[in-house]
């Protein structure tokens, strides 16, 4: 992996628990009752708290979301634009916090995020999650179908992330989506072995942005159990609102890995 960027390499002079506690929100706020992790990683354009999974999940489960920089609490800090600088920054950090048995959530960009860091962490010869659940994206190696990252403004305020924002906020908003695509957009997938990790790859039926056989060919990157899952009558971002059902979806598997 390529090394961090300035901006990575000035917060890593951060002590060990406040560079964690930046990146992972919500770690630590089980510890008396938690027995498994659940590591989440947002899409493209949002922050750790458009992803509300801990109030539909038991005690027993600590929900770690992934805090970018650039969004929310973070969002005088640049946002990234490498995936190599993403999974060099998340894997150290995540690796320090296998104590117990865990697993990923990714939905769209954040199932990138989340794949290459488990790879990343079985670079670094640490525990691998017990289960991956990747959410509204198409496998890995296969092309984008319309990327947008170089689009003039005016085209990319216009597509559907922005709607209902602001159009204060959208302003605000628009380097940070423009990064987050930039991120996915010039990612190039590197073969290699298939993760010994289980995949529960999800998406809303009505998902127009990726379809059945791009979502299975997910199965080429696991030699574990595979498992495809769609919401019925769901949109791409099926998981606004939708987080009990997601949460009891995670449930009927992730505990049978503890």
């Amino acid at each position: 992996m390529d090394r961090p960027d300035p901006a990575l390499r000035t917060g890593l002079t951060m002590t060990a628990g406040a560079l964690a506690t930046a990146w992972l929100r919500g770690l630590g706020s089980r510890e008396p009752t938690a027995r498994w992790r659940l590591f989440v990683f947002p899409h493209a354009g949002a922050g750790a708290s458009a992803y509300r999974l801990a109030p539909y999940l038991p005690d027993t489960v600590e929900v770690c979301t992934v805090q970018l920089p650039g969004r929310e609490n973070r969002f005088a800090e640049p946002a990234l634009t490498s995936m190599d600088d993403a999974v060099t920054a998340l894997a150290p950090l995540i690796a320090d916090h296998t104590d117990l048995p865990y697993a990923f959530f990714g939905h769209s960009m954040g199932s990138l995020i989340a794949f290459e860091t488990a790879r990343g962490l079985r670079a670094l010869g640490t525990r691998l999650p017990d289960r991956l659940f990747l959410s509204g994206m198409r496998a890995p190696g296969l092309p984008d179908r319309d990327p947008r990252h170089t689009l003039p403004d005016d085209e990319l305020l216009a597509t559907s992330e922005f709607d209902g924002v602001d159009p204060e906020l959208q302003e605000l908003l628009l380097p940070l989506l423009r990064a987050d695509l930039t991120l996915c957009e010039t990612y190039t997938h590197r073969a290699e072995a298939p993760l010994p990790c289980p995949l529960t790859v999800l998406a809303g039926s009505d998902d127009d942005s990726v379809d059945r056989t791009e979502l299975a060919d997910w199965g080429e990157h696991t030699s574990a159990d595979f498992e495809l899952h769609l919401f019925p009558d769901a949109p791409h971002l099926y998981v606004r609102g939708a987080e009990r059902q997601l949460a009891e979806t995670i449930m009927r598997t992730f505990p049978e890995q503890g």
